[in-house]
């Protein structure tokens, strides 16, 4: 076929399939994967124009690298909380351990056993973002803190490819040249490129972005073009691309523009990494995929299970509570495109065989997606293990009790700080009424105790925490969590505890509203119609005279 027509097909194909995986509820990078097999020589062989594909692959990654670097903005970095160093610290080194040794007990020699426990240590950060964004948890206390351990993660990926790349442009020289050379030749080159990129992002990057982003056009320009002239760099210096990449984004995190550029880069990246994945399926052998199962099926569940278990471990020691830690450790139960394309880059270079690449895609394809289903569904699974997570929380778990407020009587209780719900408790407070506000989200907390607000640290999924809550004084309970699933199950949780007050919730839509009420909620507060309505009101009542009788 043509080159257009491929792509063609291939975009169909892959719109088909992605649909289907979001009925499934899987993240769209489930069908890419599935694409790229699918298209590769040994089921469907669509691809013929491999250099096309190639480049375009090629550009994607450079892209994914570029994002990367764009969100470590260095003052988040500086502010790394403890937990989150610890936690991704003590994670990669627990996966890169015991999946060392499991690759060695199922055969392996020691370089493959090596990488493969080294991809195993990557978490998706496009989908667990984007999991915890549908549920309303990314501002949760456990999902700050696996968006903290996932920076450490970013990190340690440049790290990994930083080491494979010097490897690859080594070469044959390598074994002419002693290890120490090679080892004072990459940090001279660090440094070089250290002091160089602090001198452009000191003097040149700020007055160049600020002309720059005169046109929005012009900026999507100059981010690819100064993604792709670094990646070019950083292998001519004898890395990668990646590593290129990487840094250009890191160069541009500290900018004022850094949310625009990653706003209309998103979707680019994400639309060229399909080709990257067409493109791994064009490499892998299916008919030798059957050799690695069982051992796809021993890695994948070291990755389900393990991983989530040190975090729990790591974050019970700390003194977190069991169900912070295991809702943080659901995120960490899967490999992500960086675990394939780690291996790809150790087959480029020879370190390991191409039925790596093999047996590191299945693992990804059966992490990713079982681990979906595991975030989405955490508080369920929560109330099945929570019988057995004992173990894992502390007799004062002191780290979210330092962020408690000791509850006392209130006459209504306030589920959701944020700016409906603070106002809302403000005029309460106005009218004479004790209001306690809870919220997860510790930074909502500081606002809300600086606006003389009793707020308490807490989440609404949590049926153990409500208990513990002065229900007995309260006459109102209030949640304006803005979720429905969120808002049915407080409802449905305080009629089993035996709350006899009243209880309103928001909701957004007339079903929402009718699966509330249905549910046992009093009251349906519905703050845009609301909102409308005082508008129209004031509006009305400002009529000039004439209009009026009109």
């Amino acid at each position: 076929m043509h080159v257009y027509n491929e792509v063609t097909l291939l975009l169909f194909a892959t719109a088909a399939i992605g649909l289907l995986a979001l009925r499934l509820k899987q993240p769209v990078i489930v069908a890419y994967i599935l694409i790229g097999l699918l298209a590769g020589p040994s089921v469907l062989d669509w691809v013929s124009a491999h250099e096309p594909m190639e480049l375009l692959a090629e550009i994607g990654v450079t892209l994914l690298l570029f994002v990367v670097g764009l969100k470590l903005d260095i003052h988040l970095v500086r502010k790394l909380g403890a937990v989150a160093l610890a936690t991704g610290l003590g994670q990669l080194a627990f996966t890169i351990v015991g999946g060392f040794f499991i690759g060695l007990a199922l055969g392996m020699d020691w370089v493959r056993s090596l990488y493969v426990a080294v991809a195993l240590t990557f978490s998706s950060t496009i989908i667990i973002v984007k999991l915890l964004s549908d549920k309303r948890e990314i501002d949760s206390l456990h999902g700050r803190i696996a968006m903290g351990f996932l920076i450490v993660q970013d990190i340690a990926v440049v790290i990994a490819m930083m080491a494979i790349g010097s490897q690859g442009a080594a070469g044959e020289a390598a074994e002419q040249v002693s290890w120490v050379v090679q080892l004072g030749e990459i940090v001279l080159k660090l440094i070089a490129v250290g002091v160089g990129m602090a001198l452009l992002m000191r003097y040149v990057l700020p007055r160049l972005l600020h002309a720059v982003a005169a046109s929005q056009e012009l900026l999507l320009v100059f981010a690819v073009a100064w993604g792709t002239t670094l990646a070019a760099g950083g292998e001519m210096l004898g890395f990668t691309k990646e590593v290129g990449a990487f840094l250009a984004g890191f160069s541009l995190a500290s900018l004022p523009f850094r949310e625009a550029i990653n706003a209309r880069l998103a979707s680019l990246r994400d639309f060229l990494l399909l080709f990257f994945f067409v493109h791994l399926g064009t490499q892998l052998d299916l008919s030798t995929l059957g050799a690695e199962l069982p051992a796809a099926v021993v890695l994948s569940l070291f990755v389900l299970i393990g991983n989530p278990l040190i975090v729990m471990a790591i974050m019970g020691l700390m003194g977190y509570r069991k169900r912070t830690g295991f809702m943080a450790g659901l995120t960490v139960a899967q490999i992500s495109e960086f675990s394939i394309i780690f291996i790809a880059m150790g087959v480029a270079v020879g370190h390991v065989d191409p039925a790596a690449l093999g047996l590191v895609t299945l693992v990804g394809l059966v992490t990713i997606t079982l681990s979906t289903y595991m975030i989405l569904y955490s508080q369920k699974l929560y109330s099945i293990f929570e019988r057995w997570l004992g173990p894992f929380e502390r007799k004062d778990p002191f780290r979210e009790r330092e962020m408690e407020a000791r509850p006392r009587q209130a006459d209504v209780i306030m589920f959701g700080m944020g700016r409906y719900g603070c106002r809302l408790a403000e005029r309460l407070c106005e009218e004479q009424m004790d209001v306690l506000g809870v919220d997860f989200d510790p930074e909502v907390l500081v606002r809300s105790r600086d606006r003389k607000l009793q707020v308490l640290f807490g989440d609404a999924a949590d049926e153990e925490f409500l208990a513990h809550l002065p229900l007995d004084s309260a006459t109102w309970v209030i949640s304006t969590l803005r979720h429905l699933e969120q808002d049915r199950d407080l409802v449905l949780a305080l009629r089993r505890l035996g709350f006899r007050g009243r209880i309103a919730v928001t909701a957004h839509s007339a079903g929402d509203a009718h699966r509330l009420s249905d549910a046992g909620a009093d009251e349906i507060l519905l703050p845009f119609h609301d909102a409308a309505d005082h508008a129209a009101q004031r509006i009305a009542a400002g009529r000039r005279p004439a209009e009026a009788g009109a």
